[in-house]
């Protein structure tokens, strides 16, 4: 079953409501021209007298000029976005097609094109029936709806120069990262993995051995976790569960998914295997060690021999301080979801910060131990974290800024 997420990133969706809605329209349009008299029509302003051959390459000329121009623009783009792909990382891709503006550019395009074939169907000569007839209103329609995509063609142009600049590929990586640390460190209680569960951390420790266990029945990345799912069913049953298998963790057939402190029946089986949503490649949206990869990612690819644009990484860790920075600040992650009595009915095991930030300065620093300019920036980074750590944390990056004041020196 496809999650709402993978739906709305799918580059199909889009452009099958707005072909639904052009078809509808076209009929709508035409049954309104076919209820009105000709007189009035023509003495519509704005609405001039239409043959059935001129209305027929009207909508003909408009429809194959808008498939022509949408295909063409795509085609160059997605070579466009292979090349940046190549250099910077073909998780990207992921980017271009979860892209909105691109989504509503391919639908305005194929509408538009489905929109002409519906009305054009209806335009008759007196040759192919009893007696003439040309949807004016519907034709005019068409044209307005032409001179829009030209506005769209030119918005496009512009918004995909822009998106596939660097500075804009690590801005949306940064989104993606801001948006899932708040939902795995949250700021407070009140911050929720979901709008109605409450978060806290789990007093009573793992489950006990005997508990059961929730195995896949398919093979798949988790790529989402519906917690306020998993949360009902917990609270309905009387159970305690433990997602063993959390966002970002490739799993088989019969691997363990999540694991209840008792046996729960088929349906209730059913419910718990629907929770976690199963796909081909990890997504950034609940996997925080995912986001933080495209980040970095970004940067070591920078540092290839082919790119040799270490700026790239410099501009990478300093728009990393941003999350990290806050995060560093905030504390450990979610550890359990609670009942509307306070207890933890659902256990979950995230990446603490510590593991994040360590993953991060070990990678760089293997990289880049021949790149000055990253090794600074890295240093500063590790610096600013500092000046923001809690007690706990006093002290916790002293290795990493030896270790990169060395690779300095060296």
């Amino acid at each position: 079953m496809l999650s709402l997420t993978r739906v709305r990133e799918s580059f199909w969706f889009l452009p099958a409501v707005f072909g639904l809605v052009a078809v509808v329209l076209a009929e709508v349009l035409v049954t309104v021209d076919r209820s009105l008299p000709t007189t009035v029509t023509e003495g519509l302003p704005l609405l001039g007298a239409l043959s059935a051959s001129g209305g027929r390459s009207l909508l003909s000329g408009i429809g194959t000029s808008m498939l022509t121009v949408a295909g063409t623009s795509f085609s160059i783009t997605i070579s466009v976005l292979a090349t940046t792909s190549s250099t910077y990382g073909p998780r990207l891709v992921r980017n271009f097609m979860a892209d909105r503006a691109n989504q509503f550019v391919l639908a305005t395009f194929t509408s538009t094109f489905l929109y002409c074939i519906v009305v054009m169907r209806t335009v008759h000569t007196e040759v192919d029936d009893t007696s003439a007839f040309v949807p004016v209103i519907a034709v005019h329609v068409a044209v307005l709806l032409s001179v829009f995509d030209v506005g769209v063609l030119v918005f496009f142009i512009h918004h995909i120069a822009g998106s596939v600049q660097i500075t804009s590929l690590q801005a949306r990586v940064l989104d993606d990262l801001r948006a899932v640390t708040d939902v795995v460190y949250p700021t407070s209680p009140a911050d929720d993995v979901s709008q109605e569960a409450r978060v806290g951390s789990s007093a009573d420790g793992p489950l006990p051995a005997d508990a059961a266990v929730v195995r896949a029945d398919a093979d798949g990345y988790v790529q989402t976790v519906a917690w306020e799912a998993l949360r009902r069913v917990a609270v309905r049953e009387g159970l305690v569960v433990e997602v063993v298998a959390m966002p970002g963790r490739y799993v088989i057939v019969g691997d363990p998914l999540v694991v209840t402190s008792a046996s729960p029946g088929a349906d209730t089986v059913r419910e718990l295997r629907r929770a976690a949503t199963l796909g081909p490649a990890r997504t950034p949206h609940q996997d925080v060690g995912f986001a933080l990869q495209q980040l970095v990612e970004i940067a070591v690819r920078g540092l290839a021999s082919g790119s040799n644009d270490p700026y790239t990484a410099v501009s990478a860790l300093d728009m990393s301080a941003g999350v990290l920075v806050p995060l560093w600040r905030r504390g450990e992650p979610v550890t359990a979801l609670l009942d509307d009595r306070g207890e933890p009915v659902v256990l979950v095991t995230w990446p603490t910060v510590d593991a994040l930030v360590d993953s991060l300065f070990h990678t760089v620093r293997t990289y880049a131990l021949d790149q000055p300019a990253v090794l600074a920036a890295a240093l500063h980074l590790a610096e600013r974290l500092d000046e923001v750590a809690s007690s706990a944390r006093a002290g916790r990056l002293v290795d990493h800024e030896t270790a990169l004041r060395d690779a300095l020196a060296g």
